[in-house]
């Protein structure tokens, strides 16, 4: 991926040095007690693993955490309230520059396409992170859940930690287009942003308050995240319009590899030897790959409705 020219957003608050710096340091990944969450218990549930999400509290806790209601904060939590404000601006490192940037193209796209529909667009934040940190109205961010978008707060939260991850651990890219990867799973949380602002994410969150079970409550969480890999796809088709050649050859194998790699039945599989389609939450890897690659190919929001009768 080509982002020399890409311009670079201003609206990411950076805490690594906060919550660990540059030592390897922090918190890790909490391994239960003190209201932390287990890597044990991520594993048996088989759908979080490091995958990513809306709010991956909805994975264990139920719909009810789209409304964003505080949790108690656990003993762990980082020393950033007594450390004073967070960095703001740009980063100047080179993966901090690349997520500023890929996020200043994702919000110029993303204005484009409302204002051609006569509509406002006010971009999220991002908040880098390593190990935990302060999550807002969305209660403690860890690097465990992976990164996800606080609908409330209108901000992305990304542990830098996990890109590599997605390349060591998951296998989910390799070399060189694990930079276009990372754009991908930025797009896919910024599509959780998009729906906010188009009013998808409450209504769904209403549905789910009134599902009759856990199954169909998962059943629209799974199009909620297909929506958003949708939605990364759109910003891909606009983004290669805008700049030809900031694709490279296998960046788009590469975005497909990662949806593999944490498609529910995937995950599942590796964690538990099987799959359960009932507690999918964010669709399996034919299903993650094939919205991606609709959303690419006609660059249309009209084209990532997930919602439709018989789309999936």
């Amino acid at each position: 991926m080509r982002y020399d020219d890409f311009r670079r957003s201003d609206s990411i608050d950076d805490r690594r040095d906060d919550s660990g710096g540059g030592g390897g340091g922090g918190f890790g990944i909490p391994m239960g007690g003190g209201g932390g969450l287990g890597i044990g218990t991520i594993l048996v549930l088989g759908i979080l693993g490091y995958a990513f999400g809306i709010d991956p509290r909805i994975l264990i806790g139920g719909a009810e955490i789209l409304t964003g209601g505080q949790q108690q904060a656990p003993s762990y939590q980082t020393d950033r309230q007594n450390s004073g404000p967070a960095r703001t601006g740009a980063p100047k490192d080179e993966m901090g520059s690349m997520i500023a940037g890929v996020l200043g193209e994702i919000d110029d796209r993303w204005n484009e396409i409302f204002q051609a529909s006569g509509q406002t667009y006010k971009g999220p934040r991002i908040v880098l992170f390593r190990g935990a940190t302060n999550g807002g109205r969305c209660g403690m961010a860890q690097s465990a859940m992976g990164p996800f978008y606080c609908p409330p707060d209108k901000q992305i939260f990304l542990d830098t930690q996990f890109f590599r991850e997605v390349e060591t651990k998951f296998r989910g890219c390799s070399g060189s287009s694990c930079k276009f990867t990372t754009a991908y799973i930025i797009a896919h949380e910024a599509g959780h942003h998009i729906q906010n602002l188009l009013g998808i994410l409450p209504r769904v969150q209403r549905m789910q308050e009134q599902a009759g079970s856990k199954a169909e409550a998962n059943a629209l969480q799974v199009k909620v995240e297909l929506q958003a890999d949708c939605l990364s796809g759109v910003w891909v088709n606009r983004e290669e319009k805008k700049r030809p050649g900031f694709v490279e050859p296998g960046d788009i194998e590469a975005a497909l590899a990662t949806a593999t790699a944490i498609g529910d039945d995937t995950l599942q599989r590796k964690a538990t030897g099987r799959v359960v389609p009932d507690s999918f939450t964010h669709g399996s890897a034919a299903q993650r790959k094939q919205w991606f690659m609709t959303g690419y190919k006609q660059g249309t929001v009209q084209s990532c409705n997930t919602f439709a009768a018989g789309a999936l």
